[in-house]
């Protein structure tokens, strides 16, 4: 039987879905953009894979493995920030997180065999089972994150475009870049629930891709990349679970295809 649009969204599970997307579709599209052009892009890889550790982690515990996630990405953001700060190459300590996550994370599945079909619930996302908890949580971190653009917009621009210039003309720089550290590990955890750990970083960087090939300034690409994670993810919804299949797959196919059309207009421009 198939049922009507409009009834979806009388649904508990499909309305707790389509706010928690649009918040965690906010949050990637808003910090996407200075990941991206800082060439961290797959700083968001590594701590989700991290953070798969973490879940394992808090599963093996008993303790709530978004919360035991948060403690390790955080965690591990800053150790990253740390090594890069030691002149260790920006790849390479994030491919170290990587590897670390991934390794946890297998160890323990070795060690307790009873948790793995929760573990492969955050490998491919879960959106339509968004608890309050995880609302609560990402209305938080969209909050913070808009609360940190309006006070810290200047220092991450330029921190984000003259590195050295920064250092010079900003005296709070140490700071947004610290809090921007500490709300990109929040973002990506979140962002879990919404795609899991394997495409994670799709849903930060393809949305900045498709900005960069609309917009004309910097403001314009971070509506842009808002909007297209947005639209991305509220039509993702919908069509995965009118054909029953996993929402993030719909959600970055969709991602997908809209930069390959963005790319053709630009192209043809």
């Amino acid at each position: 039987m198939v049922i009507p649009v409009f009834e979806l969204f009388t649904y508990g599970f499909m309305q707790k879905a389509l706010v928690g997307g649009t918040l965690i579709a906010l949050c990637c599209g808003l910090l996407g953009p200075f990941l991206v052009l800082r060439r961290l892009s797959l700083l968001g890889d590594g701590l989700a894979h991290l953070s798969f550790g973490g879940i394992a982690l808090g599963l093996l515990l008993g303790v709530n493995p978004l919360i035991s996630a948060l403690i390790t990405v955080i965690l591990g953001s800053f150790w990253v920030r740390s090594l890069v700060k030691k002149n260790v190459y920006g790849d390479a300590a994030i491919a170290l997180l990587l590897s670390l996550g991934v390794g946890v994370g297998v160890t323990v599945i070795g060690v307790v065999r009873g948790f793995n079909v929760s573990l492969y619930s955050y490998l491919i996302g879960s959106v339509l089972t968004l608890s309050p908890l995880d609302l609560i949580l990402s209305s938080l971190v969209l909050l913070a994150i808009i609360f940190f653009l309006t006070y810290f917009y200047r220092e991450l621009f330029l921190n984000t475009f003259n590195e050295e210039l920064a250092r010079f003309s900003a005296k709070r720089v140490a700071i947004s870049d610290l809090l921007f550290t500490l709300l990109t590990a929040m973002m990506v955890v979140i962002a879990i629930r919404a795609v899991g750990i394997l495409l994670v970083s799709a849903l930060i960087v393809i949305p900045t891709l498709i900005s960069l090939n609309l917009a004309k300034s910097f403001k314009q690409t971070l509506f842009f990349s808002s909007l297209s994670a947005f639209v991305a993810v509220m039509v993702g919804i919908l069509v995965s679970y009118g054909v029953d299949t996993p929402p993030s797959g719909s959600i970055v196919l969709l991602l997908f295809a809209g930069f390959m059309v963005t790319e053709l207009i630009k192209r043809r421009k």
